[in-house]
């Protein structure tokens, strides 16, 4: 799942994969989804819940996003 690309339903990128948040139960919470920026410079990173995520044909999806609307989100940022 690190490092995969995702894709909204219209088949176009809309950021990577960057981590993933587990909760105490060990069950996958959140993915860490970095959209903008060029070779990492400028990118941020938001949380998006792992049960929006769809896997189709190997992507992983995101319906609805569009690179402006992840961008629009809370940015994420780990607790020290």
């Amino acid at each position: 799942m690190l490092g995969q690309a995702v894709f909204n339903d219209k088949n176009e990128r809309v950021g990577v994969i960057d981590d993933v948040i587990f909760a105490p139960d060990t069950s996958a919470s959140y993915g860490i989804v970095a959209v903008g920026g060029f070779l990492g410079m400028g990118k941020r990173d938001v949380a998006i819940p792992v049960a929006q995520f769809k896997q189709v044909d190997g992507k992983f999806i995101l319906a609805g996003a569009t690179k402006d609307a992840l961008k629009a989100l809370p940015a994420f940022e780990y607790a020290h």
